[in-house]
């Protein structure tokens, strides 16, 4: 749950797919004035840390973008402490893959590996990056287990790109006049400017990490393989809509 501080009477703005009104480079949630952008990375640390209760009081209409990654949200998450709950939590999967397509980029969810105890339990996620022979970012997989160890090693600190002339055309646009290139993962011709990979295929591990903020909206774990190829956050909250909307029609029957 967001809590908009800043604003009369601190609307308060659920976590949870049915609120996601924007999906231009970041994933947003609410309604004006009761919105908050820029919320993947957040979840992301939140998801990864396996919190699924918590209260973010913000006194503007994002969380600070700081380095681009999820890194300081998830130290000050285990620097205030995590408290352990009764209440179980739902867990997600489907018995056959759903895929969504659009302007070349795929998005799949594939049901958990059957083994002889049932299904594999936990979430593996793999992403295929891919701008084209010509691009200054080359062809990157990474695939992960979201696991808290994991996350925290692999997949917290990588952070947001851009390739150069996005960057300039923010800037003529008049977004992010103060940061500075070694503030940001941008890529030129000869790869990024003024800055250092963290990863090799530190892109293709950001781009996990934003799924994984998206898909938290679910409210529920999910079992199973996501496989991405140039998707983004449009076609994230896709899956998590139509997610959301099985899981419904199932309770609904159930109750008939």
């Amino acid at each position: 749950m967001f809590v908009r501080t800043d604003l009369p009477g601190q609307p308060r703005i659920r976590a949870h797919i049915d609120q996601v009104t924007g999906t231009r480079r970041r994933t947003t949630l609410g309604e004006p004035p009761a919105q908050v952008g820029l919320v993947e990375h957040v979840l992301a640390a939140l998801a990864g840390l396996r919190i699924d209760n918590c209260l973010i009081e913000l006194n503007a209409p994002e969380p600070p973008g700081l380095d681009g990654s999820a890194r300081a949200f998830v130290e000050a998450l285990l620097s205030a402490g995590i408290v352990r709950q009764a209440e179980p939590r739902s867990v997600w999967c489907v018995d056959q893959p759903i895929v969504f397509t659009a302007g070349g980029a795929t998005l799949a969810l594939h049901p958990p590996e059957e083994t002889k105890e049932g299904a594999r339990p936990g979430l593996l996620l793999t992403y295929f990056l891919d701008y084209g022979p010509v691009s200054p970012i080359g062809r990157q997989l990474h695939t992960q287990e979201l696991t808290v160890s994991g996350f925290r090693r692999d997949i917290a600190s990588c952070r947001t790109f851009l390739l150069e002339e996005e960057a300039l055309e923010l800037r003529r646009q008049g977004l992010g006049v103060r940061t500075t290139t070694a503030d940001l993962l941008v890529f030129g011709p000869q790869g990024p400017i003024d800055n250092r990979l963290r990863f090799a295929n530190e892109p293709a591990r950001h781009k996990v990490l934003d799924m994984i903020g998206d898909l938290s909206l679910l409210g529920a774990d999910l079992w199973g393989h996501v496989i991405a190829y140039r998707s983004g956050h449009p076609l994230n909250v896709e899956l998590a809509l139509a997610l959301s909307q099985l899981a419904s029609s199932v309770e609904q029957r159930v109750a008939a």
